[in-house]
C-alpha cells in the first residue's frame, strides 16, 4: 500500500476538523481533534507492532497462547518502541460505539491511557466532549461519529507513513493552524522561533532540558529533534516541563508522545509559586508569559531562587522567571535561552537593579532583538536573552555582551510576520561567531553598559535604521556624480566585477566627480542586466560544478535506520560549508545570501529528506506522486457536506508540484495556453457566429480536460494510463530515481539562489536609479533649459507681433 505523505495527512486532518465547525471556534478544534489523533495513532501503532510481535513469537516456536500473551505485554511494546494501548483505548473498541460515545468510550479510553502511562497524568481531566452537541447530546454523538469515521479512513501507524515522525509533524502543523490571538496562541510559539532558539542553544546528546512554561512542548520537541538529527537518536536526552495551564499540559504530553519522546516529565502548576523540578538541568529553553502579576508572599524559596533581586508585583514577573531559570541550571553550570518582552531591557526600578546584578555577575551573554508581529497572541516587541551560569560564558564574551538586532529579519505575511530559514541562519551565524557585524551585531563592554545605566535597549547599541541618503550640494547645483558616493557602494560593483567607468564617464579636469553618460546610452534596466549577466553565469556554472560533487552526500541519508537519521545534521553542515567555499569567491552573492538560500532550501526539503531516509529514492518519487493525486481527489465541502472536485485554482496549485514539472516539463506552458484558449473562447469576437463560438469553446475545454487528465485521469482509466504515470514508469524502468530526485532537489536549491540573485540585482538597479534621480539633472541644467525655453517663447511672440 502506498505510504501516506505529510501533505496528504495534513489535508485529511483539516478535512476532519470541518466536522467540528459550528459548536466550536477554530482554536477549540484542537481540544477534540488532537486527543482523537493521539488515540488513533497510538492504537494503530499498537496493532501493527502487536502483529509483528505475535508473528516473531510464533516463528520462534511459541504456542498461540504464549504468542498472544507476549503480543499483549506492555514490556514487549516498550522494547519495540511503541506505546502500550489498553483494550479500552483501542480504536476498534472506541469506534464500535453507537451512542453516548464520549462518556461510554472516549472518556474511559483516555483514562485507560493515563493509567498505562504516568506521563499523561491529569492530561485529559478537563476535556469536555459534550460541547460538541450544544444542548443536544445526540448532536455530539453525530459529530463524534463523523469524526471517528474520518480518522478511521487512513492507517496512522508508522509503517504506513512516509517517515516515522510524520504524526508529530502533522500535530505541530495543526497546533499552528488552530492557534489564534484570542486563545489558541497563548501556549504556541511559532515554529521558526523555536528552531531559532534550538539552533542557538545546540543541545548536547545527553543534556537535561527544561522548559518552565512548556506550552505545547515545542521547545522540548525541537531540542530532541536537533539531537536526533546530529546523533541518530535522543535516547540519552532528558526532557522536563511545567505549565500553569492544564490545557497546555494536555497538548504538550500528547505532542511529546506523538514525536516519539518517552523520557520526559511534565507537571501542571505555577512555576514561581510551586516549582516542581530541581536545579540540575543543562539547558533551559522557554517562552514564558509576558508581564504577569505575581505575589512575593507566594514565591517558593525566594532567597535561594531569586538572588538577584525583586521586581514590583504588578505586571513585572519577567525577571522572576529568568531567575528561576538560572536557578534550574545552577547545579550543572547550564545555559538559559528565553524569549522576553523588550520592556525588561530598559524599565527602571527593581528590574534595573536586577539587570545590573546579572551584568555584575557576568551571566548575560547575548541579547537578540526579534521582529515585531511574530506571535499570534501579542504585538509586543520581543527579544531572546541568553544567560550562562557564572563562569561559563564563552571566553571571548567574558565581561561583554553580544547584541544582535534582527528586527528586520522577516517576511510580512497576511496574518503575521514570519522569520524564514534564511533569517534564522543569519542570526545563528552571528551568534555563534560572537563578533561585530556592521548594522547587525556588536559586542559591547561592561563599562559601556554601565555608562548607559545598564540599559540594554538593543537599538542603543545596534541601530538597523538605514543611514540618511547623502546629498552633494555642488552636484545638485552644477551636475556630476560624486565619486565618494560611488566608492561607498564599491562592494556592490565588485560583486559583479564592475567599475565606476561601466556606469559613468571620467571628468579629466575634476577627478572628484564623474559624469553621467548621454541619456540614450545610460544603463537602463536592460543594460544593467547585460552588465550583471557574466558574473551571474559564473555563479550558475559554479553551482552546477558544486552540485555534481556535493549531492553525493545525500546518499548517506538513504539508509533505513538510526545511523542515517543521525547524519542529517552532518550532511547539512558539510554541504553548507562546501557551498560557501565554492560559490563565495565567485560573487555576486555574499556568504549571508548563500547561507540564507541554502537554509531555505534545506527547510523546504526536510519532509523529503525524512522520507528519503526511510523509503529511499524510489519511495520518495512515489510519495510525490501520491501528494499530487491526493491534492486532486474530491474534497468535502463543509457547506454542503458533499464531496466536490478541487477548484481550478486549487488544481493549478497542485500542478506546480516539482514532480509534475520534472516529469512533464512542457505541461505548465501547455496548461497556460489551454487556459488562455478557453478564456478567449468564452469571450469571442462579436463577428463570429454562435455556432462557431460554441464549437470553439467546446474544443478549447476538451483540450484543457485532456491536459488535466494527463496528470489525474478519470476513475475509469486503468492505473498507469496517465502521462504522469507513464513518465514515472519510464524513470523506474531505467533505474533513474536517484538522478531524478537529485535533479528536483538541485532545481529547488537553484530556485532559492535565483531569488537571491534577483534581490542582489535589484540592489544595483535601485542604487543607480537613486543616483540618477539625485544628480542626473542639475539646477544649472534646469535653469539653462528654462532660459532656452523662455527665449524660444519670446521669439514666437515677436514673430506673431505681440512683442518688440
Amino acid at each position: 500500500m502506498p505510504l501516506l505523505t505529510l501533505a496528504q495527512l495534513e489535508r485529511h486532518l483539516l478535512a476532519a476538523a470541518e466536522v467540528l465547525r459550528g459548536p466550536l471556534s477554530p482554536h477549540e478544534f484542537q481540544d477534540v481533534l488532537l486527543p482523537l489523533l493521539f488515540l488513533k495513532h497510538a492504537s494503530d501503532e499498537f496493532d501493527y507492532v502487536k502483529t509483528r510481535i505475535h508473528a516473531a513469537a510464533t516463528a520462534q516456536g511459541r504456542n498461540p497462547e504464549q504468542a498472544e500473551g507476549l503480543a499483549e505485554s506492555p514490556s514487549a511494546h516498550e522494547r519495540a518502541g511503541s506505546l502500550y494501548v489498553p483494550p479500552a483505548a483501542r480504536w476498534e473498541h472506541i469506534t464500535a460505539a453507537t451512542d453516548r460515545i464520549a462518556d461510554q468510550r472516549l472518556s474511559p479510553a483516555l483514562a485507560a491511557m493515563v493509567s498505562a502511562h504516568p506521563q499523561l497524568t491529569d492530561a485529559f481531566a478537563r476535556l469536555d466532549f459534550s460541547r460538541l452537541g450544544g444542548r443536544n447530546p445526540a448532536h455530539a454523538d453525530r459529530r463524534l461519529r463523523a469524526l471517528l469515521d474520518r480518522l478511521s479512513a487512513v492507517p496512522l501507524h508508522k509503517a504506513a507513513l512516509a517517515y516515522p515522525d510524520m504524526i508529530g509533524s502533522a500535530y505541530e502543523a495543526l497546533l499552528g493552524h488552530f492557534s489564534s490571538a484570542s486563545s489558541g496562541g497563548q501556549f504556541y510559539t511559532p515554529g521558526p522561533v523555536v528552531r531559532l532558539m534550538t539552533e542557538l542553544a545546540r543541545p548536547a546528546a545527553d543534556a537535561r532540558v527544561y522548559d518552565p512554561c512548556a506550552g505545547s512542548g515545542g521547545m522540548l520537541i525541537q531540542a530532541a529533534q536537533y539531537v536526533a538529527e546530529h546523533t541518530g537518536g535522543a535516547e540519552k536526552l532528558t526532557l522536563a516541563g511545567q505549565d500553569a495551564n492544564p490545557r497546555a499540559t494536555v497538548m504538550a504530553a500528547m505532542n511529546l508522545l506523538l514525536h516519539g519522546a518517552r523520557d520526559f516529565e511534565l507537571r501542571t502548576g505555577d512555576t514561581l509559586a510551586d516549582p516542581q523540578h530541581g536545579s540540575d538541568f543543562d539547558l533551559v529553553l522557554s517562552n514564558p508569559p509576558y508581564s504577569l502579576d505575581y505575589s512575593r508572599d507566594a514565591l517558593a524559596d525566594p532567597t535561594e531562587r531569586m538572588p538577584y533581586g525583586m521586581t514590583s508585583e504588578k505586571g513585572r514577573a519577567d525577571w522572576m522567571f529568568v531567575q528561576h531559570m538560572l536557578h534550574a541550571v545552577r547545579d550543572r553550570g547550564g545555559s538559559v535561552f528565553t524569549i522576553l518582552p523588550h520592556g525588561v531591557l530598559f524599565r527602571d526600578g527593581g528590574e534595573a537593579r536586577i539587570r545590573s546584578a546579572l551584568l555584575d555577575a557576568d551571566v548575560v551573554e547575548a541579547v537578540i532583538g526579534l521582529p515585531a508581529g511574530l506571535f499570534t497572541n501579542t504585538s509586543v516587541p520581543t527579544c531572546i536573552l541568553v544567560l550562562r551560569s557564572p563562569g561559563t560564558k564563552r571566553p571571548q564574551l567574558g565581561g561583554r555582551v553580544l547584541f544582535i538586532n534582527a528586527d528586520q529579519e522577516f517576511r510580512a505575511e497576511r496574518a503575521r510576520n514570519v522569520m524564514l530559514p534564511e533569517h534564522v541562519e543569519k542570526v545563528t551565524t552571528a551568534f555563534h561567531a560572537g563578533i561585530d557585524v556592521t548594522g547587525f551585531a556588536r559586542v559591547v563592554d561592561r563599562s559601556e553598559l554601565a555608562q548607559n545605566d545598564d540599559n540594554l535597549n538593543i537599538r542603543r547599541y545596534v541601530d538597523t535604521s538605514p543611514p540618511p541618503e547623502p546629498q552633494d550640494l555642488r552636484a545638485h547645483l552644477y551636475g556630476g556624480m560624486p565619486r565618494t558616493e560611488v566608492d561607498a557602494h564599491q562592494d556592490l560593483l565588485d560583486a559583479y566585477g564592475l567599475t565606476a567607468q561601466d556606469l559613468f564617464t571620467e571628468r579629466p579636469d575634476d577627478p572628484a566627480y564623474l559624469d553621467f553618460l548621454p541619456e540614450d546610452e545610460r544603463p537602463d534596466a536592460a543594460r544593467l542586466n547585460i552588465l550583471t549577466a557574466p558574473r551571474e553565469a559564473d555563479l550558475r556554472n559554479g553551482f552546477a560544478t558544486w552540485w555534481g560533487q556535493a549531492a553525493d552526500a545525500l546518499d548517506a541519508l538513504t539508509g533505513q535506520a538510526a545511523p542515517a537519521a543521525g547524519r542529517v545534521g552532518e550532511v547539512r553542515e558539510s554541504m553548507l560549508t562546501s557551498l560557501l567555499a565554492h560559490l563565495g569567491p565567485i560573487g555576486p552573492l555574499h556568504r549571508t545570501a548563500l547561507a540564507g538560500a541554502f537554509a531555505s532550501w534545506w527547510h523546504a526539503s526536510r519532509p523529503d529528506l525524512s522520507s528519503l531516509i526511510h523509503t529511499g529514492y524510489a519511495g520518495l518519487v512515489d510519495g510525490w506522486l501520491l501528494e499530487v493525486r491526493g491534492g486532486l481527489e474530491p474534497v468535502l465541502d463543509p457547506a454542503t457536506g458533499k464531496a466536490r472536485r478541487p477548484s481550478a485554482a486549487e488544481r493549478r496549485t497542485v500542478y506546480e508540484h516539482p514532480v509534475v514539472r520534472a516529469l512533464m516539463p512542457g505541461f505548465a506552458d501547455d496548461l497556460r495556453a489551454a487556459d488562455a484558449a478557453v478564456a478567449a473562447a468564452e469571450d469571442p469576437d462579436e463577428e463570429s457566429g454562435v455556432k462557431d463560438r460554441k464549437a470553439g469553446l467546446k474544443a478549447a475545454r476538451a483540450r484543457l480536460s485532456q491536459l488535466e487528465a494527463d496528470v489525474f485521469p478519470a476513475a475509469d482509466v486503468l492505473p498507469g494510463g496517465s502521462r504522469l504515470e507513464r513518465e514515472r514508469w519510464a524513470v523506474r524502468s531505467l533505474g533513474g530515481e536517484r538522478d531524478f530526485v537529485l535533479g528536483v532537489l538541485r532545481d529547488r536549491l537553484m530556485g532559492e539562489l535565483e531569488q537571491q540573485l534577483q534581490r542582489r540585482r535589484s540592489q544595483l538597479h535601485d542604487r543607480y536609479r537613486k543616483w540618477e534621480e539625485k544628480y542626473a539633472l542639475s539646477l544649472a541644467a534646469v535653469e539653462a533649459a528654462s532660459e532656452a525655453a523662455r527665449s524660444r517663447m519670446w521669439d514666437v511672440m515677436r514673430d506673431m507681433g505681440y512683442a518688440n
